[in-house]
């Protein structure tokens, strides 16, 4: 994954170990997600984008749009929303649990805990599922209303 972290912290004249403060990790930690050889959880993405002020699709390089018009800045992000979302898009995309699963390479059940809220989506999970279908990860996320990327 590619992830625009880098250049957000030197857009912001920022040093790892400040930003690694900012979200509560250490700074190895937040130096592997920056150069991309561990993948930053959801809910790390989500507190970074809040600080930076910026879309989690612009941080994904989904997108060059640094934000959106009405982007939410949540503190948490709420399991159900996103399970509910993925079951939209789903659906949207005739897909089976099944069919999704073997997609992502897990099992019916991993998206099922998903889709219902019991687990959080892994971060690798969903920049494939919004890479593969045009969907913004902001809108999985619960962030924006509006489904696809611009």
């Amino acid at each position: 994954m590619n992830y625009n972290l880098y250049n957000l912290r030197e857009d912001h004249d920022l040093y790892q170990k400040d930003i690694a403060e900012v979200i509560g990790v250490h700074k190895r930690t937040y130096s592997s997600w920056e150069t991309g050889s561990k993948i930053i959880p959801l809910k790390h993405l989500n507190t970074l984008c809040n600080y930076y002020n910026v879309s989690m699709d612009y941080a994904l390089n989904l997108t060059t749009k640094k934000t959106y018009p009405k982007i939410k800045k949540t503190k948490e992000l709420n399991r159900k929303e996103i399970g509910s979302r993925i079951k939209i898009i789903r659906s949207d995309n005739k897909l089976t649990l099944r069919d999704l699963a073997k997609e992502l390479n897990t099992t019916s059940s991993t998206i099922s805990a998903y889709e219902t809220g019991k687990t959080l989506i892994l971060t690798a999970f969903a920049y494939q599922i919004c890479k593969k279908y045009n969907i913004s990860l902001d809108y999985l996320c619960g962030k924006i209303k509006n489904k696809y990327l611009n």
